[in-house]
């Protein structure tokens, strides 16, 4: 079933929820533990949120070991597609993305470096 715009915007308008979309835009792949760290909060809260992206299709997961990916669904519509580039473009610099994002790679021992 396709995502319905209100599902999209409704699950974008909360602050982690899109940080952690911007994330992935710029990563395309993290896991669960990379976006803890960027974000700065507890796994439950993180997991709720991926879970409500997952529930309406903007994101997948799989599952590598003990390590839970995520990333932006390869069958969302073209004009998500675009929303998400734009809104990735228009935000990337600006705090807190910005930030977000030179946290995500000062992070030592991610476990696309080591447990790949």
């Amino acid at each position: 079933m396709p995502i319905s715009a209100e599902d999209f915007y409704s699950a974008l308008s909360h602050s982690i929820r899109l940080r952690a979309i911007l994330l992935l835009q710029q990563e395309e792949e993290l896991c669960v533990c990379e976006l803890i760290h960027a974000l700065d909060i507890q796994q439950p809260v993180v997991s709720r949120h991926l879970a409500l992206l997952k529930s309406i299709g903007l994101v997948e997961s799989r599952k590598s070991g003990l390590w839970v990916y995520y990333r932006i669904s390869q069958n969302i519509p073209d004009w998500i597609v675009k929303v998400l580039l734009e809104t990735y473009s228009g935000l990337s610099k600006q705090s807190p993305y910005s930030a977000d994002s030179k946290k995500l790679q000062s992070m030592q021992d991610r476990p696309v470096q080591s447990c790949s």
